[in-house]
């Protein structure tokens, strides 16, 4: 059931794609139950229906297919004359791909990369407009510890959330004198349907990839439902960083993801430092 186009509630519009599973569902769920008003987006409606009919003055579930230029005009207009302005998206729709670089299955990549990508970027593109006029807004993109460490067997996915992560910094730059916020979720592993909803192949066909890409799908595989995070508490971290009065860029989400990306950073200082001298040399001489 819609809302009431004469709704005068005066709390927050959040839209979220991706909500049938996951951060999206828990989100919205968690939001709903504060009085928030959402957009709860999914390619099947019929997946959030009920979690949406639950709350009726507050809640809209709509189709969104994030890959469809129309489906997300037609998303927005439908959740402007519910609510009026988005507030707080959510760019949440993704999904992995697994697979050796060198195995990797080209329309499969780009496909992908339509999802966890484009789509973000031309929901973001949709919403801009009305919070550059009010001079506010937030837009949450949900990355991963992929976005910022890429894992044997895992390139393609992390290239697609590194590419969120480029995207991401350069308009927070851009939009802060507006009033707008951005902010970059990366979760480590936790206990949702990620992995039942990733693509790729089941196995390492090139044994030479046996020892990294082989040996890392195994450790996700037997990982499989005892991830540590825990996404009713990723959820609750994700709103209160949004209602922060000094959000992050960045908010990492579970000790692995911590783990893995102070390993990172300890890396990238190493090998700056190590060079620098060759760095330094590579200018013209003052």
């Amino acid at each position: 059931m819609a809302p009431s186009t004469t709704n005068t509630a005066t709390t927050p519009v959040w839209m979220i794609t991706g909500c049938s599973t996951g951060f999206g569902r828990e989100l919205a769920r968690q939001l709903l139950e504060r009085g928030n008003r959402v957009v709860l987006t999914a390619r099947d409606p019929a997946a959030v229906q009920a979690l949406a009919a639950a709350h009726p003055a507050t809640a809209l579930a709509l189709a969104l297919d994030v890959t469809r230029k129309t489906e997300i005009d037609r998303a927005m207009k439908e959740s402007e004359r519910a609510f009026g302005a988005v507030d707080v998206l959510v760019n949440n729709a993704g999904y992995g791909y697994y697979a050796p670089i060198e195995e990797g299955d080209d329309a499969a990549v780009r496909t992908m990369f339509e999802t966890n990508f484009y789509g973000l970027v031309a929901l973001t593109q949709a919403v801009l407009p009305s919070m550059r006029a009010r001079r506010r807004g937030f837009v949450v993109n949900i990355s991963s510890v992929g976005g910022l460490v890429a894992h044997p067997g895992s390139g393609f996915y992390a290239a697609s959330k590194f590419a969120v992560e480029a995207v991401s910094e350069a308009l927070s730059k851009e939009v802060a004198p507006l009033g707008i916020r951005v902010l970059l979720v990366e979760p480590g592993p936790f206990r949702t349907r990620f992995l039942d909803n990733s693509q790729g192949a089941a196995g390492v066909g090139i044994a030479d990839y046996a020892e990294t890409v082989g040996v890392r799908r195994a450790a996700v595989n037997a990982g499989r439902g005892k991830q540590p995070g825990d996404p009713v508490r990723g959820a609750a971290a994700i709103i209160a960083a949004v209602e922060s009065p000094s959000p992050p860029l960045r908010l990492v989400l579970g000790a692995q993801a911590l783990g893995h990306i102070r390993g990172k950073l300890k890396s990238l200082t190493q090998d700056i430092e190590t060079w620098e001298a060759t760095s330094l040399a590579s200018d013209f001489p003052v």
